[in-house]
């Protein structure tokens, strides 16, 4: 299986963070359908686009700033590997990096991963709130089912623009706070991103729904909405997140079926860059 360009480090044991495909989208009622192939598409694109072969040797196109990290690609697993796979990676004190697959796929590794961290700091960008509790299980009642795994009063959402109503009853009820793309308008990205910051706590794990970004920067996911953060904006927010510490992430939805010419799929690839070179960089 093709590697994502980003891994540099064969054996698992010597790694900082492992980057772990799970292509399953069992949970996802999108009518678009194809999540499933993101892992493997994510990789080839990181591949042709990201790095380029000169002289007979490849080279990489890192982010600016930053330091590369040592970076294990394990592969695709299966949605009943997550609790065995992660619990090895967190137990080995890694970082895990995962490629889906449906959101739902988020649920199981916030599970794991609380387990050995206690409660988590949980940062999640989407477009929908996935705070639906009449029905659970599946990729919009994911907040609802990993309530007992996180701290409420240092988590939030991001990007947030087109919730149910009850949806925005649970978030009221459970006073859990979120930042629009309004939000970012109005206050600016720097008051943002330190407002982020003295929120958060110490375990932090983001999980990123490609579709809070705009559908114009990002058309390639299963549930597009319009009026959506822009990428520059997200990568900021991810940089700053991830200067400070975090115990995972996973980055969710993209539809390869759907895209335009892979940008989708390479801007998925970029922000994983940006959080590997990114991490742990804070003075």
């Amino acid at each position: 299986m093709e590697k994502i360009c980003w891994a540099n480090i064969e054996n698992f044991n010597d790694a900082e963070f492992v980057i772990v495909g799970i292509p399953d989208e069992s949970q996802s009622h999108a009518l678009r359908k194809g999540t499933e192939e993101a892992p493997f598409k994510i990789r080839e694109i990181s591949n042709l686009r990201d790095s380029f072969e000169r002289n007979g040797r490849i080279s990489i196109g890192r982010p600016l700033k930053g330091t590369a990290k040592k970076v294990h690609d394990l592969g695709n697993i299966t949605r009943n590997q997550i609790k065995d796979t992660f619990e090895k990676i967190i137990h080995s004190s890694k970082i895990p990096i995962s490629i889906g697959g449906d959101h739902s796929i988020t649920t199981e590794i916030i599970k794991t991963i609380s387990n050995k961290n206690e409660k988590i700091s949980l940062v999640y960008f989407d477009a929908h709130p996935d705070f639906v509790s009449s029905y659970r299980n599946y990729y919009g009642s994911v907040i609802t089912d990993v309530l007992s795994h996180i701290e409420i009063e240092s988590s939030l959402q991001i990007g947030i623009r087109t919730p149910e109503e009850e949806e925005l009853e649970n978030l009221n009820k459970y006073n859990f706070d979120v930042i629009t793309p309004f939000d970012i308008q109005q206050q600016g990205i720097e008051d943002i991103a330190n407002s982020i910051l003295n929120k958060l706590g110490k375990n932090v794990y983001v999980s990123f729904d490609m579709d809070c970004i705009d559908p114009s920067f990002a058309p390639g996911v299963s549930v597009p909405v319009p009026l959506g953060l822009s990428s520059t904006d997200c990568v900021y927010l991810l940089q700053r997140i991830a200067e400070k510490g975090i115990i995972g992430m996973d980055i969710m939805e993209v539809c390869p079926s759907f895209d335009v010419k892979d940008r989708t799929s390479h801007l998925a690839s970029r922000i994983i860059s940006e959080v590997l070179y990114s991490s742990g960089e804070s003075s």
